[in-house]
């Protein structure tokens, strides 16, 4: 059975989500602070993490910041927080989603199982082994991404993104096509998400090499993997 930890200080939001979850088949761990939620992702294993950000003892984006670079799970941000910073800074700190509440028990279910189903398709069912462009590989099948033999580490988002545009190259993806095919969800002129996960590969492959330059911005279109 598939796991989720709720990490969200409201008990009672927390139970609601525990239950809907457990009503749709998974089992669902609840902590009620930002501590108790770290000592048990690093415990147990889960296959996705709800996270709220506004927390006692240390809140989401201390978790986030301190998990993105050994943590492959999805993690799903909620938050009351709903001014565009706050989502871009979750999102730069390894978030894959981020929800504005209040929202529906039913999205909130919809959203967990397109990110578990789409993580474990890209994790098994990729055709692929490893592919290669220039100072980059990446094998699909672990998981890892190497820029000249130096292995740099991406979020599941971030991952699942690189591999799709490498998988098809030369081809130019709106950021709404990006966003539906990697979070599964009509974009909703929501390419925010995009834009940062973009920004984030781009970093992380130049700082060990500084001119690549296979992920091309194509100015009023989208972007495109060039090979």
């Amino acid at each position: 059975m598939r796991r989720i930890l709720i990490i969200e200080d409201d008990k009672s939001i927390a139970e609601l989500q525990k239950d809907y979850l457990e009503m749709n088949g998974y089992e669902a761990v609840c902590a009620f602070d930002g501590i108790s939620g770290q000592r048990l992702m690093k415990r147990e294993k889960f296959d996705l993490v709800i996270l709220d950000i506004m927390l006692p003892e240390k809140d989401g984006f201390e978790i986030l910041r301190e998990m993105s670079e050994d943590n492959a799970v999805p993690v799903l941000v909620v938050s009351a927080k709903s001014d565009e910073v706050y989502k871009i800074k979750g999102l730069n700190l390894g978030a894959d989603d981020y929800i504005t509440k209040p929202f529906g028990m039913g999205e909130l279910v919809a959203r967990v199982n397109n990110h578990i189903g789409r993580y474990e398709k890209f994790r098994f069912g990729t055709k692929t082994h490893a592919l290669k462009a220039g100072p980059l590989t990446i094998d699909a099948h672990d998981r890892r991404v190497f820029v000249l033999g130096n292995e740099i580490m991406l979020t599941q988002k971030e991952f699942d993104l690189l591999l799709f545009m490498m998988e098809n190259p030369n081809r130019v993806f709106s950021k709404d096509a990006l966003f539906e095919r990697i979070w599964g969800f009509d974009a909703l002129s929501d390419t925010t998400t995009v834009t940062v996960h973009v920004a984030r590969i781009r970093e992380k492959i130049e700082a060990f090499t500084p001119n690549f330059e296979n992920i091309e911005t194509v100015w009023g279109a989208g972007y495109r993997f060039k090979l």
